[in-house]
């Protein structure tokens, strides 16, 4: 810490609350790697990918987070290992050693400005040029206060260095924040109460939503019975009985006049046949 000017108590209360949070209280120098959906994303094409300058299938989990500090990203592993006169890019399993872990933590947090807004302190700030954002800033302060306490610091004007107000603003876009830490190995190991409160919460509304998608489904499939019901019997049946009385009304009337004409034309040859019969039989006699 001192090499890389780490030397004030503010600085180190930091610094130490930063990758306690980051390492999981220096048990983890590894990212776990599940992959998870935000794991994803490292992976080209995408636009975190893009920021961390990874460039080639593979290099998610290739330069995933290593290190107290958590480095990530090929971009973050050649610029580290060029100040470190190391090739981490190409042996990027060197940045979960103790010695290069600790190397790469302090290059990062003096190439940042962070040992300046220590001294403000702007603690918010040195999370935003960490990790891109605020993921875990409780966690974080929690660390800080405890770390704080231990070294004997407290939070006065005097421990203030008002020639570090020229530091970057803590609103400055940090183009290759480490995006991963505790939050993520909280995420994949499931140990998390504040995810798991937010998962839970998370939980109770997607149960909710299938709830309500239920009873709109059953609602939905009612209203389809009753029309169902309803239609047939207004149209179907009463067309059905129409069609049923037509035919036979219609057939008897054609065929009656066939059967009586056939009666006539096959009565007529009859009776004069009998009437030949008789006059014959009365001549002979």
């Amino acid at each position: 810490m001192p090499t890389y000017d780490i030397n004030s108590s503010m600085r180190e209360a930091a610094f130490l609350a930063q990758i306690a949070h980051e390492s999981g209280e220096l048990k983890f120098f590894e990212e776990i790697w599940g992959p998870t959906s935000a794991q994803k994303r490292y992976e080209p094409p995408s636009d975190l990918a893009k920021r961390l300058g990874n460039t080639q299938k593979g290099d998610g989990k290739r330069y995933k987070g290593r290190g107290p500090i958590q480095i990530t990203g090929r971009f973050n592993y050649r610029k580290y290992g060029q100040l470190l006169g190391l090739d981490l890019e190409g042996n990027p399993d060197l940045a979960s050693t103790t010695q290069v872990g600790f190397e790469t933590a302090c290059q990062y947090w003096k190439q940042n400005g962070l040992n300046e807004l220590a001294d403000i302190p702007d603690f918010t700030a040195i999370t935003r040029k960490i990790n891109g954002g605020l993921n875990g800033q409780a966690s974080r302060e929690k660390y800080y206060a405890q770390a704080k306490q231990a070294l004997g610091v407290t939070d006065s004007f005097s421990s203030f260095s008002f020639s570090a107000t020229a530091a970057s603003p803590s609103d400055e876009p940090v183009t290759h924040a480490l995006p991963r830490g505790q939050e993520a190995i909280e995420e994949i190991l499931g140990t998390s109460s504040t995810s798991s409160a937010s998962s839970s919460g998370g939980s109770t509304k997607a149960v909710s939503k299938k709830k309500s998608a239920v009873k709109l489904a059953k609602k939905t499939s009612r209203v389809g019975v009753k029309a169902a019901k309803k239609k047939p019997a207004k149209s179907a049946k009463p067309v059905a009985k129409k069609a049923a009385k037509k035919p036979a009304q219609k057939t008897p009337a054609k065929k009656a006049p066939a059967k009586k004409a056939s009666k006539k034309v096959a009565a007529k040859p009859v009776k004069k046949a009998a009437k030949k019969a008789v006059k014959k039989a009365g001549k002979k006699k």
